[in-house]
């Protein structure tokens, strides 16, 4: 059974925090779904990834080509096509408590700025606890990214 961690960000900007949680899934033997919810937004992010530093290149594709399948991290606004045991939600994308059980691991991660995203991540945070999926919620508003709250799976 999986768990979703929050991310709240403060510090760094997204594609700098979701580069960086990539690689560690990535190291894990995950394949990785990236959920957003626009795809202009989604094909910014592919650039940025591309475009990145070298030593940190990540590979991956934007679901909709010939090899969705066989992508590690697949950028899409549906569900994973490349076999993904973790779903990284950015923007809102929604994710569910079933999807929580059934993946290593669902990773949210919401602008501190953007009230509207606070708004969104609380919601989803207690609709997931309510669902009795595990939860942690991870800030990084010391500079270093902390636990701050857990709450187990029912």
């Amino acid at each position: 059974m999986g768990a979703a961690y929050f991310y709240h960000l403060t510090r760094r900007p997204l594609e700098e925090t979701l580069t960086m949680l990539l690689g560690k899934s990535l190291q894990a033997g995950w394949r990785v779904a990236v959920r957003g919810v626009d795809e202009g937004r989604l094909a910014w992010l592919d650039e940025r990834l591309w475009t990145g530093e070298s030593d940190a290149f990540l590979p991956h594709g934007v679901a909709g080509g010939a090899h969705d399948a066989d992508q590690p991290v697949l950028l899409t606004t549906g569900a994973a096509g490349n076999g993904a045991s973790c779903v990284m939600s950015i923007d809102g994308a929604q994710v569910s408590a079933e999807e929580v059980a059934a993946l290593d691991r669902v990773c949210v991660l919401f602008d501190g700025d953007d009230p509207e995203a606070l708004d969104v991540a609380r919601a989803q945070w207690k609709a997931l606890k309510d669902a009795g999926a595990a939860a942690q919620y991870w800030s990084e508003e010391s500079g270093k990214w902390e636990k701050k709250a857990e709450t187990p799976a029912a």
